[in-house]
Parts: structure tokens; C-alpha cells; sequence
């Protein structure tokens, strides 16, 4: 199974951000996780629209957009217009699955659908046939640099068998305490995209930590 590297720019050094993408991208990460916190749908505000449009202009990676906001159907077409290759938002959101999926769909985006650590897998898995991705979150949302939460390895078993079970081809990342340690336990329950924030841009030898993640 070959495994995918998501870095978590909420855990690099904003006012260095080109350079860090670039620094992040050349050590062989596949991609660029972007989150969207509304400080209404989790407790915290982050980075929006303006900040993803000025970081396609300096990348070709895939450019990963996790919404953590209550509306996120509102939304769809400004950070599909934005660069946004992938668009994942909650479960837990106020939007309508179906439509919002359809949404991401209609811009030739991929569509990802994200969980809490609290919330039931099996809410879930009558959108998996419409589905690019699951995104489990291993920790609660809102704030990077939190611990791992090891009970979510049996969720990510649980949802890799469903999916392996039904011949689906879709890919499940993991977000939320992801390093050296962590990488072999969600690889092991069946995730195949990482993400990493602190981890990565505090790493001494970026690509070293990178490989330690896929492998």
C-alpha cells in the first residue's frame, strides 16, 4: 500500500510560509494540509480563501483542504476557485453530506469526509461509495502539537475492512498526533495519508522525517 504525506502548514513557521512549503515540498511530501477553522465549528480560527490562493501560486503539490467550519457547502466553489485539489469537511457539520460531496464533485475536486474521535464510524459508511476520502481525526480538532488518541486505531481497522470488503478505491488519512511512533500504528490499522504538522517542520533532516512516516 503505498502511503501518502500530508504536511500540516498549522504546525510551521506562518511568517515564513513560501519558504516552508517550498522547504516541505522539495523533502518529498505529497501534499499540503490545509486547515479552515471558523472558531464557531471548532474553537479556533485559522488561515482562510486569500491565504490558499496566494500558497497555489508557489506550489505544484496536491494542496489538501480540510474544512473544520459549521457551513462548509457555503463555501465549496471559493476554495475549489482558490486551488483547493481536495476538499474534506465534517461530518459533524450543519451541511448536507450528499450535496456537499455532489458540490465538491461538480468542480472536479475530490471529496473527503471527516470524523471526530467521538463520533461513530457507522454514520458514515453510506457515503463511502461517493467518497475520495475519510479523514479520521486522532485527536480532537481545533489545535495542533495535541497526543495521539490510540483508540482510533480501531476505527481506522474497522473502516479498512468495510472498505477492502466493498472494492472501494478509497484512500484514509489520519490527522491529529502523527509522528515516528504514531506512523506505524495507523499504517498498521490501515491508513494510507498521514498527516503531520509539528512533527515534519520541526524535524532536523525533513526528508528523513518524511521517510520515517511512509516507511
Amino acid at each position: 500500500m503505498n502511503i501518502a504525506i500530508s504536511a500540516s502548514i498549522l504546525g510551521s513557521d506562518l511568517s515564513n510560509l513560501k519558504n516552508e512549503i517550498q522547504r516541505i515540498e522539495s523533502a518529498g511530501a505529497d501534499m499540503i494540509h490545509f486547515d479552515v477553522m471558523d472558531g464557531i465549528f471548532v474553537d479556533n480560527i485559522s488561515f482562510g480563501i486569500p491565504v490558499l490562493a496566494s500558497i497555489k501560486k508557489y506550489t505544484s503539490v496536491t494542496l489538501d483542504v480540510h474544512l473544520m467550519i459549521i457551513n462548509p457547502l457555503k463555501y465549496i466553489e471559493q476554495f475549489a476557485n482558490a486551488g483547493a485539489d481536495i476538499i474534506t469537511f465534517h461530518y459533524e457539520s450543519s451541511s448536507d453530506i450528499n450535496e456537499t460531496i455532489d458540490r465538491i464533485h461538480s468542480y472536479g475536486k475530490k471529496a473527503g469526509l471527516s470524523i471526530k474521535p467521538n463520533t461513530p464510524l457507522a454514520g458514515i459508511i453510506k457515503y463511502l461509495h461517493k467518497l475520495d476520502m475519510v479523514l479520521i481525526m486522532t485527536v480532537e480538532p481545533g489545535f495542533g502539537g495535541q497526543g495521539f488518541i490510540k483508540s482510533s486505531l480501531d476505527k481506522i481497522s474497522a473502516l479498512r475492512s468495510v472498505i477492502d470488503d466493498k472494492g472501494l478505491n478509497v484512500d484514509i488519512q489520519v490527522d491529529g498526533g502523527i509522528n515516528d511512533t504514531t506512523a506505524s500504528l495507523v499504517r498498521g490499522a490501515g491508513a494510507n495519508n498521514l498527516v503531520s504538522g509539528s512533527y515534519l517542520f520541526n524535524a532536523k533532516y525533513t526528508a528523513e522525517a518524511i521517510s520515517m512516516l511512509k516507511s
